[in-house]
């Protein structure tokens, strides 16, 4: 018997995933992803400059810190691992969206849903459960999108929570 390897695993677990969404027009998955766009984050970030005086102008700053690092960042690795995407490599899948650019490794979408999900966590716990919650299911609608596989969603939650922790660090 022979041990799968971790991209075995990867690859049947995007499969598992991806079938989920077969014969589906998967007009929620697809909302749910473009809400990890940026322009929610830029509007929440705003929203709570203009309105809510005990942290959000430094909710609103930390952020945009963060974004200025995590976005080279995560160019950087893109070219740096080079991983085509499950959409460009697989058959017998299900491809709902168009990506960006051509690689796969990390989520750019993950990284930023889970950047903004630290950063809300360390500012307003109350809404810890609904943050992490969303940027999961950002996480998750890109697979279910047939974009990514889920080591880079686990690459980008890792990515946006490390540069979240440096920038609240830096900032604190």
């Amino acid at each position: 018997m022979r041990l799968k390897t971790l991209s075995e695993y990867d690859t049947a677990l995007f499969y598992r995933l991806n079938r989920l969404t077969a014969q589906r027009q998967c007009r929620r998955v697809l909302w749910m992803s473009k809400t990890g766009d940026g322009y929610l984050y830029f509007a929440l970030g705003m929203l709570l400059w203009a309105f809510e005086r005990e942290h959000g102008e430094l909710f609103l700053y930390t952020a945009l810190m963060a974004y200025g690092l995590e976005l080279p960042v995560y160019v950087v690795m893109k070219k740096l691992f080079r991983r085509p995407r499950p959409c460009d490599l697989l058959s017998d899948m299900f491809v709902h969206v168009k990506p960006s650019d051509k690689f796969s490794l990390p989520s750019g979408h993950t990284a930023a849903a889970w950047l903004m999900a630290s950063i809300i966590v360390y500012f307003y716990p109350d809404f810890a459960l609904l943050a992490c919650s969303w940027a999961m299911l950002i996480g998750l609608s890109r697979i279910l999108l047939g974009v990514h596989y889920p080591t880079d969603i686990l690459a980008g939650m890792l990515l946006g929570i490390a540069i979240a922790s440096a920038s609240l660090w830096v900032m604190g």
